[in-house]
């Protein structure tokens, strides 16, 4: 089978005035190198279109395939990882992770609760902060944590986040818009234990792939699993399965029961990871969800957390194309041009 992959490049970014927690969302030549062998590996040939920019061309000139595996984050706008969907849709061609509304969704953290929350999922009560004046109608608890509204990758959480007074979290907010151009979503700050669940496959063929713990370490930025922590999380930050704790199993089954209720109320596809973090009296609570997971082979949260299950970078990828290939009509033969 013929497939091409659309991602985009940091290198491609590099010299246009973006900061590291503006690239972070973009690949590196490392992903797109174990992507492209993975599939190739499982005897497909592959094509490397790269971002938005280089697939439009090639569409317009005909060219076509029977699988895309996207990983593209894109680059301007909440909706922009929906924008190479909404086009492979517009040219039917099919492809790998949610659809375009998924992922909209996905990236408007404030909308995308509303949604979970209609579940039966409880999320930690939150305002959207678009200028300064939203501050005098917040109405939660303290503290509050703030984070951009559709960032990714930790991007623009720092310790600065938690803010335990209004003067603290004026001047986040105030730090935030500048920086990100995008509202700021702000939340009562949950102390608890953190999670995150990979989850694989599509509908009723989805399923938990482990439930791992973010714990941590002395000398990480406390209370938070911010952009600092996640860049030096091998220093900073330690994972561990919760089902590997005994104890912890009535805890394990309640996280994978919300997670894909998550999942597939909100119709995800393929791949990807909801993180929850623990109130005060250790009820678990909604925090996002990654539909469009990163893939690094070593260093991305879903890797690692398959890694801990026993499950090989290789094998994630498998996983990923087998559940895109069921919604094929008739996949090509293995290999096939």
């Amino acid at each position: 089978m013929r497939v091409a992959l659309t991602f985009d490049l940091r290198s491609d970014y590099l010299g246009q005035g973006l900061n590291d927690e503006q690239l972070a969302e973009f690949d590196d030549e490392d992903t797109i190198l174990a992507i492209d062998d993975a599939l190739q590996r499982l005897g497909h040939s592959t094509v490397r279109v790269g971002n938005l920019t280089a697939l439009l061309p090639r569409l317009s000139a005909g060219e076509r395939w029977d699988l895309v595996f996207n990983i593209a984050e894109g680059r301007h706008g909440i909706a922009r990882e929906a924008q190479i969907p909404a086009l492979l849709d517009a040219h039917r061609l099919p492809y790998t992770f949610s659809e375009p509304l998924v992922l909209a969704l996905a990236l408007d953290k404030a909308k995308c609760k509303r949604v979970v929350a209609s579940f039966g999922v409880a999320t930690p009560s939150f305002s959207v902060i678009h200028g300064t004046d939203d501050l005098a109608r917040l109405n939660l608890p303290w503290p509050m944590f703030a984070k951009p509204l559709a960032g990714g990758t930790s991007a623009g959480i720092s310790s600065a986040s938690l803010a335990h007074d209004a003067e603290a979290l004026k001047a986040v907010c105030v730090d935030l818009l500048a920086r990100f151009a995008q509202p700021v979503l702000v939340e009562a700050y949950l102390p608890g234990r953190e999670f995150t669940v990979g989850i694989v496959g599509s509908g009723i063929a989805a399923r938990v792939l482990g439930v791992m713990e973010i714990l941590l370490r002395p000398g990480a930025e406390p209370g938070l699993y911010s952009f600092a922590n996640k860049r030096a999380y091998t220093e900073r930050v330690s994972y561990r399965l919760l089902e590997d704790a005994v104890e912890d199993g009535a805890l394990a089954q309640t996280l994978c029961q919300q997670a894909l209720r998550v999942w597939n109320g909100l119709g995800c596809r393929d791949a990807g990871r909801i993180d929850f973090r623990c109130d005060a009296v250790g009820q678990p609570q909604f925090l996002e969800i990654n539909p469009l997971a990163g893939l690094h082979p070593v260093d991305s949260d879903l890797v690692i957390l398959c890694r801990l299950a026993g499950i090989g970078h290789a094998e994630l990828i498998g996983m990923i194309i087998a559940s895109a290939l069921e919604r094929l009509p008739s996949a090509p033969p293995r290999g096939a041009a």
